[in-house]
């Protein structure tokens, strides 16, 4: 799964990655948690846009703005199927940038979470979906990460992980006319490992109060164990 990640790159990085026209300013986050607004790229009348949605994804037919369920995460092999992801699949599609994110590891002394991303610390468009609601009065715009099967690297740490898209891929998955769910399910693979990097970190980002550029530092384990 993917239930904690961060965001700190330059502002100018983002904007050409992600092929976005308009200025903005992203203030760097080092503990992004469930039901906090994340920031997110999706396809507007002219263009790419970024937006500010909720981290968990409340479905338009439900009934009620809190759900029972956890949706902050959609698996691939199921997207196509499921009630609550089916309609968001097909037409309403984002990207998440993210720098990295964080998997916890079952160790002797416990749960020892890890900082995992691109072993060039280099940006990540991770893979997603939104969906709008209203009732009660108001609306809510919100977002599930679409996770896969972990690939070799990440595998010691966690058996799943996001899907993260290539620049090249950004076309085909935003548009929401592209309504053919095998090529874009066949999207839905495994980053490759030679690719990834991970290394322990400090237990501070076990809460989501701790927003802190410590979080992504590398601790020493070995004293621990």
């Amino acid at each position: 799964m993917c239930g904690r990640f961060y965001l700190d790159a330059p502002d100018e990085l983002v904007l050409s990655y992600f092929g976005l026209d308009e200025g903005i300013h992203l203030q760097p986050r080092y503990n992004i948690a469930p039901s906090q607004d994340v920031a997110i790229v999706r396809a507007a009348a002219q263009a790419r846009e970024l937006a500010y949605l909720r981290w968990g994804l409340v479905p338009a037919w439900s009934r009620e703005e809190k759900t029972r369920y956890s949706m902050i995460n959609t698996r691939a092999d199921t997207i196509a199927d499921k009630p609550s992801y089916r309609e968001p699949f097909r037409k309403r599609r984002c990207l998440v940038p993210a720098s990295g994110f964080y998997e916890w590891r079952k160790m002797s002394h416990g749960k020892q979470p890890h900082r995992i991303g691109r072993a060039d610390n280099g940006i990540m468009a991770l893979a997603g979906l939104w969906e709008h609601w209203e009732g009660e009065g108001k609306s809510v715009d919100s977002c599930s990460i679409i996770v896969t099967e972990a690939n070799d690297c990440i595998r010691p740490v966690h058996d799943r992980m996001p899907v993260i898209l290539d620049p090249d891929q950004f076309d085909a998955w935003l548009n929401p006319d592209n309504g053919d769910a095998e090529t874009l399910k066949a999207m839905l693979q495994p980053y490759p490992g030679e690719a990834m990097s991970y290394w322990p970190v400090s237990t501070m980002v076990n809460s989501p109060a701790n927003d802190d550029p410590r979080n992504i530092q590398p601790v020493d384990i070995t004293a621990i164990n």
